[in-house]
């Protein structure tokens, strides 16, 4: 059992070893098989260190869903930031979602969304998680899209719900969906759709009363 200079550990260290066994029992057995017991075992900790550091599993479980979250939100900043056209915004959706896949994050968010059906205190701690993410793509989509066609018909809060819908419909559908291969169709589809749509995606000119004057006559009117 490593120690912190070759003596106990620390109560950071701890709290940075509960915090990854949560996630990763989260992931690997679901929220019922989360259990103080389960955590602290694999953190190789006593399990009322559980209770001492965060309250309660709950609070644990939430506390590393918030240290993933912070981690892929600083990642998919970047990897969403490349994006200038629809179709690329498209690859960064997609990009996103297999990493999330691989790395266990969609099935921690949904052990904890489904729980929150049965445990109501836990609804709006879900939910207040959910808005920066929400934020997040609506930023992304107005900034690629933003005064398009496409941007008016499409408004940026509905779309943001719509891929948060469809990403936690995504790990349910994964029951249905072994090897994730209509999962992947649905993103080829969106991948094919995105160039058709380009006439859709381009800024169009802001109304007022000088629209299609030249910029110098404008100014000096």
């Amino acid at each position: 059992m490593a120690r912190s200079g070759g003596g106990r550990r620390t109560g950071e260290e701890t709290k940075e070893r509960l915090l990854a066994a949560a996630s990763e029992v989260l992931r690997e057995e679901g929220y019922a098989g989360a259990s103080a017991r389960a955590i602290a075992t694999r953190a190789e900790a006593n399990s009322a260190l559980v209770f001492y550091h965060f309250g309660g599993v709950d609070q644990l479980l939430l506390a590393a869903l918030d240290r993933s979250s912070a981690e892929r939100m600083a990642m998919y900043r970047e990897v969403a930031a490349r994006a200038d056209t629809l179709e690329e915004l498209v690859e960064a959706a997609m990009r996103i979602y297999r990493t999330d896949l691989e790395r266990g994050y969609i099935t921690e968010f949904s052990e904890l969304v489904a729980a929150a059906v049965t445990k109501p205190e836990l609804r709006e701690e879900i939910r207040a998680r959910s808005e920066p993410w929400i934020a997040f793509i609506e930023h992304e989509w107005n900034r690629v899209l933003g005064g398009s066609a496409l941007g008016r018909l499409l408004p940026a809060r509905e779309v943001a719900y719509g891929a948060i819908t469809f990403y936690l419909g995504v790990n349910l559908f994964s029951v249905l969906d072994e090897d994730h291969s209509r999962t992947e169709a649905v993103f080829g589809l969106a991948a094919g759709l995105a160039p058709r749509a380009k006439l859709l995606t381009l800024r169009l000119p802001r109304r007022g009363r000088n629209v299609g004057w030249p910029p110098d006559e404008e100014e000096g009117a």
